[in-house]
Parts: structure tokens; C-alpha cells; sequence
């Protein structure tokens, strides 16, 4: 900045030196483990889990959303990282996940809109999220110490891999860009790839 301003007209330091690339995770979370960390959770944190699977969303859209969403058969969701709109139809386990959360919503004393919502009847916020979730995942890893070291690496994040990558393998790549609302194929090619891994026929 300073040569760009003429402060200077020495050479940059930083020329010649490599720059740090960040690869991205690539860790699937495999059923088992999901398992594990939802049967030690409590039931807010279940939901929680619950929703983000389904909807393939990220943990703060997940979060963000509400009862006044639900419009026409169809859960509406603008992500917060690139304002994309999607329309996820309330069908199948996430139709009966819903279903769930409003009867046991109508017993508690306060009433949030928020789907996920904790057992005062108030909205689930990004910290509380974060302490419930670490404290399942801790008690799962001590009672499935088999696949104690998986359940240690799994994130909350990585249920929006999973979800698209359990899509792309049901239903075909399109389904999986859709759901996560990515703009291109390509984008959403490597980030389901890269975390199973392309799914193939042997030679014969």
C-alpha cells in the first residue's frame, strides 16, 4: 500500500514468499456416528441435528429458522452467507420432525417462533448450540469408544456435507446443488467428492 500511495519506492517483502493455502475438510460423517452423538444429546440438541440434516442447511440458517416460514407445504429459507432463497418441501421425516417440534412447542410457557428452540420454549442461539453439541459429542465418544476418534472429528458444519452428499448418492447430483443451494455444479461436484469420495462401477 505504501508504494501504491508513493510513500516508498523500495521492493515489496512479501515478493518471493509462497503463500499459506487453507484446504477445506473433507471428513463424511457416517451414519454410525451421527447415531452415536444424537442418542447422547438432549432433545433440543436432537432437533437441531434433526433439521440441519434434513435440510442441508448451515448451522445459522438452521437456527434462523421459524414457524412464519412455513408457507405452502414448504419450509422457505434465505441463506445468510449468499442470500440464495430455496422452498424445501415438508415432506417425508422432516414433515414428521415439524409435526414433533409444534406439539411439544404448545406445552411450554413460552412460546418462540424459532423451529429449534430449547426446553424453556426459547430460540436455541449459536453458543448454546455449540455447548449442547460438544457435550453430546464428548459423552458419545465415551460410550462408543470403538468409533470414538470419528465422533471426536465431527462438526456440526459437516451435516451440511453429509446431507448433500446423502442426496447426490439418492437422488443425483442436481438434487444435491439444489438442496445446498450452490450456483454451480462444479461447486457442489467437489464439495461432495471430496468428502466420500465419486461413487463408481468396477470394469466388469
Amino acid at each position: 500500500m505504501s508504494r501504491a500511495w508513493g510513500v516508498t519506492d523500495k521492493p515489496n517483502p512479501c515478493a518471493g514468499i509462497k503463500g499459506f493455502t487453507e484446504t477445506g475438510r473433507d471428513i463424511y460423517i457416517e451414519d454410525a456416528v451421527l447415531e452415536a452423538v444424537w442418542n447422547a444429546a438432549d432433545v433440543a440438541m436432537r432437533d437441531a441435528l434433526d433439521i440441519a440434516y434434513l435440510t442441508g442447511q448451515r448451522p445459522a440458517d438452521a437456527l434462523a429458522m421459524s414457524i412464519t416460514d412455513i408457507k405452502d407445504g414448504a419450509l422457505t429459507v434465505q441463506q445468510g452467507k449468499t442470500n440464495k432463497k430455496l422452498r424445501i418441501e415438508i415432506i417425508g421425516e422432516l414433515a414428521a420432525l415439524i409435526k414433533k417440534i409444534e406439539a411439544r412447542k404448545k406445552t411450554y410457557k413460552v412460546h418462540t417462533l424459532a423451529l429449534i428452540c430449547t426446553e424453556t420454549g426459547r430460540a436455541m442461539t449459536e453458543g448454546v448450540l455449540r455447548s449442547r453439541f460438544e457435550k453430546a459429542r464428548g459423552k458419545a465418544a465415551k460410550e462408543k469408544p470403538e468409533i470414538g476418534d470419528a465422533i471426536r472429528a465431527f462438526q456440526f458444519r459437516d451435516l451440511r456435507a453429509k446431507a448433500g452428499t446423502d442426496k447426490a448418492d439418492s437422488g443425483g447430483m442436481r438434487e444435491a446443488q439444489m438442496q445446498l443451494g450452490h450456483n454451480s455444479m462444479k461447486m457442489t461436484e467437489h464439495y461432495v467428492r471430496a468428502r466420500r469420495g465419486e461413487k463408481v462401477t468396477p470394469t466388469k
